[in-house]
């Protein structure tokens, strides 16, 4: 069925039968939302919600944790395949097959090998007037696109109704001719298409088999109350399935030119902070300037194998103030990378396998538990029971991350909790489940990613 709507609304959208949309222009938790959802001299701030919290504008309370961990391995491995594979498995014809063979143009039938959806979510005002929408937030991610009516092909169930373009008066659809549209292929990992009447076609596909298909377009963005960008580029989804709960779409904020911090960076600065919450809690999402005061920083470092992820190098973990017993050479010959939708940290594997062995050793007066899905090291009880050692992820430059044992440890049921690291591949991820509570910011002008506890009091 997936296969039919991707080669169907490919063939619909390029030969002209589905026309562009337009080629011309919980009550208390709901006031805390647009309360705090502002922009001033300082930069734009969002509320920041965990999916499964109880002010989530756009649950994913349907989704059990095994099916999070099922997920999470589905996204680690769009992060494998994206940074592993060669350039060359990437090219795609859509381009000539649109000018010289229209009728046979399709977007790829099969999985990209970008990244799959965050999910932290947040809320953005679209359009002129402004509409609401929920949003997943996503640092691996470039484009950020929405559900739009009317949905041609697909849409996934969402908290609201759709977006609606013909209601917004400065809505136009983007050309085919244009810098932004040939910016796809950078972005999405996936070439841009062209409709009949020359409208640009994205397509943003995911390791975790989730894709969004439709016109590449610009509004105006608003934070809050206030406009906060003119002829913001996204794109109108009009065949959109997979993981993204309620959300009505996702928010971009990896490093390439059309991601929502990139667009914004001119005007605010190309800097942004959050604070991961806790489903029992409220965190923040701020794109501008910020206090360095407050963080412990380490190097953002280049990579050539993505230009838009954001980088990081690990040197050391202390367990109970004692250094694991691995090589410098086992941090530095995996790649790492830092992600807000990765729920499980991924270590090098002999760096997992001696964290495991310190841990089940201090925690050895503990019964031990089977394995839980990925998560391989686990006790009975709860986290909050456990008198867990400390553990300290140090950086590149000496810059240490003490984590509490709620970053540590996550309790899988009633009766087990289980460290919430894993082995990786080729790739090691600093996952959100390690981030919760702390305040972190990625100062991209600067080239350094900072961090400090109690981010989201």
């Amino acid at each position: 069925m997936r296969v039919v709507f991707f080669l169907l609304f490919s063939l619909l959208l390029l030969s002209g039968v589905v026309s562009p949309l337009r080629d011309i222009p919980h009550s208390s938790c709901s006031s805390k939302l647009h309360e705090h959802q502002h922009m001033n001299s300082s930069g734009v701030h969002f509320t920041l919600h965990h999916p499964r919290g109880p002010c989530s504008p756009a649950s994913l309370q349907e989704l059990s944790f095994s099916d999070v961990l099922q997920h999470d391995v589905l996204r680690v491995s769009g992060l494998t395949s994206r940074l592993t594979t060669t350039k060359h498995r990437h090219r795609h014809r859509a381009s000539s097959l649109a000018t010289n063979h229209p009728s046979l143009v399709s977007v790829p039938l099969t999985p990209g090998s970008s990244l799959g959806v965050g999910n932290y979510i947040t809320k953005i005002g679209l359009g002129t007037p402004a509409s609401y929408f929920s949003m997943v937030v996503d640092t691996g991610s470039s484009l950020t696109w929405l559900q739009c009516s009317p949905c041609r092909i697909s849409c996934h169930d969402q908290s609201g109704p759709l977006f609606d373009p013909s209601a917004s008066s400065t809505y136009h659809s983007v050309p085919c001719s244009s810098a932004e549209c040939s910016g796809l292929q950078s972005a999405t990992l996936n070439p841009s298409a062209c409709s009949s009447s020359h409208v640009c076609i994205y397509e943003a596909s995911y390791g975790d088999s989730s894709f969004s298909v439709g016109y590449l377009s610009k509004d105006t963005l608003t934070i809050g109350s206030s406009p906060a960008l003119s002829g913001f580029t996204y794109g109108c989804g009009q065949d959109n399935e997979g993981l993204f709960g309620h959300s009505a779409g996702l928010i971009g904020l990896a490093k390439d030119k059309l991601s929502l911090l990139s667009q914004l960076a001119p005007k605010l600065g190309n800097a942004f902070s959050y604070c991961l919450p806790t489903m029992s809690s409220t965190g923040s999402l701020s794109i501008g300037s910020y206090d360095p005061s407050h963080f412990v920083f380490t190097p953002l470092v280049k990579s050539s194998l993505d230009n838009s992820l954001y980088f990081v190098k690990l040197s050391g973990i202390k367990v109970g103030g004692k250094v694991l017993s691995v090589p410098a050479s086992t941090y530095s010959d995996t790649p790492t990378i830092i992600d807000s939708g990765t729920v499980i940290t991924r270590l090098p594997p002999d760096v997992y396998t001696e964290l495991s062995s310190a841990v089940s050793n201090a925690l050895s007066k503990y019964p031990s538990a089977p394995a839980y899905s990925l998560l391989d090291t686990c006790f009975k009880g709860s986290a909050a029971g456990l008198a867990a050692p400390e553990v300290v992820v140090v950086f590149e430059g000496g810059a240490e991350w003490n984590l509490a044992t709620r970053n540590v440890f996550i309790d899988v049921d009633d009766g087990t909790t289980c460290l919430a690291f894993a082995s990786a591949g080729r790739v090691a991820i600093i996952g959100n489940r390690l981030q919760q509570t702390f305040k972190v910011v990625y100062d991209v002008a600067n080239s350094k990613l900072g961090f400090a506890a109690g981010g989201c009091g």
